[in-house]
């Protein structure tokens, strides 16, 4: 059983849980600064971008996926600022229609494009395919100490850790300016600090993790990941540092009992197959967050930002 565990699923365990971890820290501040949606449109926008760098390189390694992203993030500014302006509509419609466009013209390519060769069509681009990361060469919890075996793990692994390791260096090493630019961007900028800047760079840190992640679970688990772990933190604490560690602490668990409720508890339950685990790792987000919603020590205060005496 266990040798089972190991081969079939640590690995898309492992995955989960960091992709839901590198979502779920800059989340906080997005949520923070009533910026959740960024972390729903960049999953969007990046979809036509790897598309088309899959088209040009014929390869779905990291940087060229960045790079497409990126593309796309920039050809989405420019239509959003193009339309607003032409067409005198308020931003938030403009960006809506900027999103869904993009995002379905991506669904569009995949559909026409020939990606039979790899793991990138409309089912994968929604869902993912985390269950499809299995760790062939492991044959027990030995395997971890065999740098053959070690060897053969999915690079997804790899990718997503490092990106959830630089996340997580991120937040640490521009704490201060986040936290005060975030709670009161006027006393930031009096102060010499260059929010504008912050924000941009709290944007492309959420890029980065949307583009890490979307490759091995998809756009479901990136847009739940970023916002209902860190919602439901919101409604645990006052404090910041508190919050950050709820939100990991509910990322985590979403992932592992999603993960594990998508394959077993189908079978528990009499059926016959198991269910999608990028579509129950949101799920239990989401009833994570409902709960919180509901019992949450500060559920009746998630109108108003952290008072300057709880950050």
């Amino acid at each position: 059983m266990s040798s089972e565990f190991v081969q079939l699923s640590l690995t898309p365990l492992l995955i989960g849980i960091f992709a839901a971890i590198a979502c779920a820290l800059p989340g906080n501040f997005l949520v923070l600064r009533r910026q959740a949606l960024i972390g729903d449109a960049i999953s969007h926008v990046v979809l036509p971008g790897i598309v088309v760098s899959f088209l040009v390189t014929r390869s779905v390694s990291t940087w060229p996926m960045m790079v497409g992203a990126a593309c796309a993030a920039l050809l989405a500014v420019g239509l959003i600022e193009l339309i607003r302006r032409l067409g005198r509509i308020e931003p938030g419609a403009a960006m809506g229609v900027v999103f869904t466009s993009m995002f379905a013209g991506g669904v569009l390519l995949l559909e026409q494009s020939d990606t039979s060769t790899v793991h990138l069509d409309v089912e994968h681009a929604l869902y993912g395919n985390l269950e499809s990361l299995i760790w062939f060469a492991a044959d027990d919890w030995h395997s971890l100490l065999d740098w053959k075996a070690l060897s053969a793990l999915p690079p997804e692994l790899f990718r997503i850790a490092i990106v959830a390791v630089l996340i997580t260096l991120f937040i640490i090493i521009l704490w201060r300016p986040l936290k005060i630019s975030t709670f009161d961007e006027g006393f930031a900028n009096a102060i010499g600090m260059r929010t504008q800047l912050l924000g941009f760079a709290l944007v492309v840190a959420t890029a980065i993790a949307a583009v890490a992640a979307f490759d091995a679970v998809g756009a479901i688990i990136v847009i739940a990941m970023f916002i209902c772990p860190p919602a439901a933190a919101r409604l645990m604490t006052n404090r910041l540092e508190t919050q950050i560690f709820w939100s990991v602490f509910f990322a985590t668990a979403s992932a592992v009992v999603g993960y594990v409720a998508a394959g077993y508890g189908p079978l528990w339950l009499g059926a016959d197959n198991a269910v999608s685990a990028a579509g129950m790792i949101a799920t239990v987000s989401g009833l994570i967050l409902a709960a919180a919603c509901c019992f949450g020590p500060h559920r009746t205060r998630t109108s108003a930002p952290l008072a300057s005496g709880d950050q």
